[in-house]
């Protein structure tokens, strides 16, 4: 089992930036892909931006790219999210989760509890 702890949200301002870190334990040595995920009052689950745990490599949401940006410190089993110029539209509770692959789509094995993120304008 892999267990994962997210925090770094809450309230800013149109323009505004916030961190997200997501901390893993358990058996993290199965974890293959990190990624976030975020979810609207009455909107399906998107996809936001995922790393590969091991070699970095990273992949992003058109609606995030240039303006989020994920990294990892496998020395702390953490990933974060660095939100820049922050939109109301990304208003949501942000997930973290952790799989063996590297999809969009999430069909990840293990989530976080989510953490609210909200953008006034």
């Amino acid at each position: 089992q892999v267990q994962l702890v997210e925090s770094g949200g809450g309230l800013v301002q149109a323009g505004g930036s916030l961190r997200l870190s997501c901390a893993a334990s358990g058996r993290t040595f199965s974890i293959y892909v990190m990624g976030w995920f975020r979810q609207a009052p009455g909107k399906e689950r998107e996809f936001v931006a995922r790393i590969s745990w091991s070699g970095g490599s990273t992949y992003y949401a058109d609606s995030v790219k240039g303006r989020f940006t994920i990294s990892r410190d496998n020395a702390k089993n953490t990933v974060y999210l660095q939100m820049n110029s922050l939109k109301p539209e990304d208003t949501a509770v942000y997930y973290c989760a952790a799989g063996s692959l590297p999809t969009t789509s999430p069909l990840y094995d293990y989530w976080g509890q989510g953490t609210q993120v909200t953008v006034s304008s």
